[in-house]
């Protein structure tokens, strides 16, 4: 799905996402969205589809494998040699 469309800015810093939009989206009042900054980009999207996104990501993560335990490795390889 593609769509372009124009907003304005309000007074308060507030926009309103047309009826259109929120229709082909199924957004709806009281859902919550998350936006995220990507250099000069304004990202919004619902916030139940950006947690899936992310876990989709995390799926490709072997579950033998602990990233936290890496991390902290790394960090203590990182503290021993300051």
């Amino acid at each position: 799905m593609s769509m372009d469309v124009t907003v304005v800015l309000g007074q308060q810093g507030r926009l309103v996402i047309p009826a259109d939009v929120r229709s082909a989206l199924g957004l709806a009042p009281g859902d919550q969205l998350h936006l995220h900054v990507a250099g000069q980009r304004l990202v919004l999207a619902r916030q139940r589809d950006a947690v899936a996104e992310l876990r989709g990501l995390a799926s490709a993560v072997p579950e033998e494998r602990s990233l936290v335990d890496e991390l902290l490795a790394e960090r203590r390889l990182a503290a021993a040699a300051e």
